[in-house]
């Protein structure tokens, strides 16, 4: 509702609608009402825009940007790295020391069906790791490892280099990664998502962004899209400078 018209992230539209700040024609909106896209809205009484112009990018973050739309800390964040004139926010997230493959957007229904687990987008990522992994360090990652949100479970993990490793979860889960590592006595030096979804990161460099193809945006609304290299369209090529 909020989310999509691009004046505030889901979370933050769940608690203006829960303090009873949102109406329409007079009305207070109830979380998980649904609200026509043409619907007037506002907002302690000021009126919202009824409509916004959806946009998808997808970043290779460095390491030291966080993945907020702002920081009360001053530390640059992903948002600012796009430079967007939009109300854009990160799609999922990676800690500030992590790199990798994130979306952001305006459209907040698309947003949860990427995350959202029952849509069963998986999350790729190459991890190097101190000291080299044992057989049996492996085994025990394979089998699953206690977290305090339940069982984190890896549905692929190879060794694709010395002290280096690719694996597959499909939660996102705060720092699941190096949690599952760190309960295996195994300490994660570098952590880059490289595929989410359909969509892989490819040869985007470091710190640049692209804006989603049109066949791109369809394909993570899909149920558990394959893993593809979706081929590079006029948007595609539209970098930052």
């Amino acid at each position: 509702m909020l989310s999509e018209r691009g004046i505030a992230s889901r979370r933050h539209a769940e608690q203006l609608i829960a303090a009873g700040r949102v109406t329409s024609r007079g009305r207070r909106i109830t979380i998980g009402e649904k609200v026509a896209p043409d619907a007037p809205l506002e907002v302690d009484g000021a009126r919202a825009a009824t409509a916004v112009a959806h946009r998808y990018v997808l970043l290779n973050k460095p390491a030291g940007i966080v993945s907020t739309a702002r920081d009360e800390r001053g530390r640059p964040t992903v948002v600012s790295l796009v430079g967007a004139r939009e109300r854009l926010y990160p799609v999922g997230r990676l800690d500030a020391d992590s790199e990798g493959l994130l979306f952001l957007t305006n459209d907040g229904a698309w947003a949860e069906r990427v995350l959202h687990p029952r849509f069963g987008h998986e999350r790729e990522y190459e991890v190097d790791l101190q000291p080299e992994p044992t057989d049996e360090q492996l085994s025990a990652l394979r089998r699953g490892v206690r977290l305090d949100e339940g069982v984190g479970k890896v549905y692929e993990l190879r060794v694709v280099a010395p002290g280096r490793v690719r694996l597959v979860l499909r939660t996102g889960w705060k720092r699941q990664v190096r949690r599952m590592f760190a309960a295996v006595g195994l300490r994660v030096t570098r952590l880059r998502r490289v595929r989410m979804g359909p969509l892989v990161l490819g040869g985007l460099p470091l710190g640049k962004w692209r804006e989603l193809t049109n066949k791109e945006i369809s394909a993570l609304r899909l149920k558990g899209a394959r893993p593809g290299r979706a081929t590079p369209g006029p948007a595609a090529r539209r970098t930052n400078r």
